[in-house]
């Protein structure tokens, strides 16, 4: 999934949540953007992550992010790959040293633009997080990374208390227990 093909897969992405809808033509508009995939790019930048779920959809894999102090799902910054489902397959492999994980669906399983606080010298700035569906096997060791504090498997009745309000980890969560995908 290039540039040409993220932006006519956004073209084409319809989501039933207001919130989600609301920003899908500045994701749209991005791409047309030569500095788009580099984090240098201060304005906002892609990222691409990877939404981690068991196969029997019971569990997603969530990791403390060591910079943000959340939880969160696992991804990170396209450093000028084009291609986001690479970018989040291989920060998911990164974050967790998984590897059985296994694409779902191959299309944007979700879409997410939010505020990454100032750190040091690099401003205030928007992540335009394009996530992706992606299984593994609950029962293979899990390798924290330098990036996180914690990585765990989280039974998903128990995700809106670890994440508080954090409305798109909630969407992804309903998006899954309402997913018509063979398990």
């Amino acid at each position: 999934m290039d540039r040409l093909s993220l932006r006519s897969n956004l073209e084409k992405y319809r989501t039933p949540f207001e919130e989600e809808a609301s920003f899908i033509n500045d994701f749209i508009d991005l791409t047309f953007d030569e500095k788009a995939f580099v984090r240098e790019r201060l304005d906002g930048h892609f990222t691409g992550s990877a939404w981690i779920v068991n196969k029997t959809r019971t569990h997603a894999l969530l990791t403390h992010h060591r910079k943000l102090d959340r939880w969160l799902q696992l991804g990170g910054h396209a450093d000028g790959n084009e291609n986001l489902l690479e970018v989040a397959m291989s920060e998911a492999m990164e974050e967790s040293g998984l590897s059985s994980l296994r694409i779902v669906d191959s299309g944007i399983f979700d879409i997410d633009r939010h505020v990454i606080p100032q750190k040091g010298e690099v401003p205030e700035h928007f992540h335009y997080d394009v996530r992706f569906l992606i299984e593994a096997e609950i029962n293979e060791p899990l390798v924290i990374s330098e990036e996180s504090m914690d990585l765990a498997w989280i039974p998903f009745d128990a995700i809106e208390d670890l994440t508080g309000t954090n409305s798109s980890i909630l969407r992804m969560l309903e998006k899954t227990s309402k997913s018509e995908i063979l398990l």
